[in-house]
């Protein structure tokens, strides 16, 4: 029977709350960005972003679950969020 170190079990933890928690205010930031970059209406514009934000949150679980460390996947997490904050802060974050 193997043993599973506090460590791993700590990675995982860190994977989970980053997948869980930096997934869907990643997907939140994403969504929002599309809805104001599309030329669409209000109301089609934000439809198909929140589509396309179904689509972003399980690539975000995935890709923190099959990153090399869960550091990496934390900072890559963040960082992204960091960059979309800013973009749609300087775009206005409004429609």
């Amino acid at each position: 029977m193997t043993t599973i170190t506090w460590r791993y079990r700590g990675g995982v933890t860190a994977r989970a709350v980053a997948a869980i928690g930096g997934g869907y205010v990643l997907s939140a930031l994403g969504g929002a960005l599309i809805a104001l970059a599309l030329p669409l209406p209000r109301a089609d514009a934000v439809t198909i972003a929140t589509l396309l934000a179904f689509v972003i949150y399980p690539c975000v679980i995935l890709w923190v679950f099959a990153t090399r460390s869960a550091l990496r996947a934390c900072v890559g997490v963040v960082g992204t969020c960091a960059v979309l904050g800013m973009v749609l802060w300087l775009v206005g974050g409004t429609a």
